[in-house]
């Protein structure tokens, strides 16, 4: 016990200042070892999730995006969709915080005590290509399976390779109802074809994607756009679209 060893001396210093009996002490000595332990496997799962940085939702501005609905997204930050294996998907233009809210339920779920892991899809593809030319496809669907939450960012920035969508679809279709996915796409649904290549594909990975998902489909003014030019002195062109969420049953 670690952290026993660090505090042991100090707290029977001050639980001799304080004339705390002999159940009281050991028991502090015991709380603070659990509490320290608690506190490294936390740290331990965020480092293993490999966030690009950490974001939570204190640092979100929900003001930027008025009709994005607050306490939807708050109460799925409680976790019951890691629970019931259900999808959460964001759809929306580039710079509006899809992967900062995506990121923050992930960084949540670590602090739940759950395994977490994140991946851009361009990452993930190249992944796969190289695992399938080590053949060692089946170590990492294993690593891909093993996570209560993968988080996978940025689809539809780069169209893959004929080999890459089909190895992303069966990944996915390995998760079904197997484990959670978050993902961020700046494309609507119709037009996943134009990065997967196949539309019998498409369908067959959205109707999986989609069942008991959670669609949070956000459209408004980028946020580092509107940084710059607030940066600059300008004042934003641009009104903010209305947001909706919606969960298909």
């Amino acid at each position: 016990m670690p952290q026993a060893a660090k505090i042991y001396e100090s707290m029977a210093r001050e639980a001799s200042d304080n004339n705390l009996d002999y159940e009281e002490y050991p028991l502090g000595v015991l709380e603070q070892e659990v509490h320290q332990r608690e506190n490294n496997r936390i740290r331990r799962s965020i480092r293993q999730a490999t966030f690009p940085m950490i974001k939570t939702l204190e640092n979100f501005d929900f003001k930027v995006i008025p009709s994005l609905n607050k306490p939807r997204v708050l109460k799925l930050m409680q976790g019951d969709y890691i629970q019931k294996k259900e999808n959460i998907i964001l759809v929306g233009s580039s710079g509006v915080g899809k992967t900062h809210i995506a990121i923050a339920l992930g960084y949540e779920a670590c602090r739940q005590g759950l395994k977490v892991k994140f991946y851009t899809a361009a990452g993930l593809i190249n992944e796969l290509l190289a695992a399938q030319q080590k053949y060692r496809l089946s170590k990492m669907e294993k690593q891909w399976l093993a996570p209560h939450v993968v988080v996978l960012d940025e689809l539809g920035y780069i169209p893959f390779s004929k080999t890459g969508a089909e190895l992303l679809f069966q990944l996915c279709s390995a998760r079904y109802e197997r484990g959670s996915l978050i993902i961020t796409s700046n494309l609507e649904f119709p037009k996943w074809t134009e990065v997967l290549g196949d539309e019998q594909m498409t369908a067959a990975l959205l109707d999986r994607l989609t069942h008991n998902a959670h669609i949070l489909n956000i459209n408004g003014e980028s946020f580092r756009f509107k940084h710059i030019l607030e940066k600059r002195g300008y004042c934003s062109r641009s009104s903010f679209d209305n947001y909706s969420s919606l969960a298909i049953i």
